[in-house]
């Protein structure tokens, strides 16, 4: 019983937003961050988080387009609590981390969607594969510190995740989330 679940990177990452005002560089705050994964198999819905994984944000709410991030997920970080499922993600049906250890998200830029609203244009790379993102979150800033929150919808399948037999979504669903929820303070 495999699953799919990053994305996060993501991943992606993960992906990732970005801190808060001052275009200033983030530092983020891992133990009070999480970034995350969704999914669901045989009807089940199921999530995961990946506990190593890197993010460096640039980010001015005032100026979102030069914002620059870049998050790097330890693929081999993915934990479920389910141990078939953290016992298989690694496997190269799934995550394949011999091969491809890391993902990737790096947002080129940042759009303003009005208030706390905002999204993050880049790309997310897992499994080697390099696909267009738009990461949609949420951003409070206040005092130094930032709080993001957003939610990236994937197919698990468009970066090669759930090969062979976990290819046609029918044991666990083709569609995944990738979940950020990061706080940071401003360095």
């Amino acid at each position: 019983m495999k699953f799919l679940a990053p994305f996060a990177a993501a991943t992606l990452g993960a992906l990732l937003l970005a801190g808060p005002a001052s275009a200033a560089s983030w530092t983020v705050d891992t133990a009070h961050s999480k970034l995350g994964f969704t999914g669901s198999q045989s009807g089940a819905a199921f999530s995961g988080t990946f506990t190593r994984w890197d993010a460096a944000i640039d980010f001015d709410p005032a100026n979102p387009a030069t914002g620059h991030a870049t998050v790097t997920i330890d693929m081999a970080s993915a934990k479920t609590g389910d141990v078939q499922k953290d016992q298989s993600l690694p496997e190269a049906d799934w995550f394949s981390i011999k091969a491809f250890p890391k993902a990737v998200f790096e947002a080129t830029t940042f759009k303003s969607k009005g208030g706390n609203q905002y999204e993050a244009v880049g790309t997310l790379t897992i499994r080697g594969i390099k696909k267009d993102v738009v990461l949609p979150f949420t951003l409070d800033v206040a005092g130094g510190k930032a709080h993001a929150v957003g939610k990236l919808d994937l197919v698990r399948t468009d970066y090669g995740v759930g090969q062979g037999a976990w290819g046609d979504g029918k044991m666990v669903a083709l569609n995944v989330g990738v979940t950020v929820d990061l706080t940071a303070t401003t360095k």
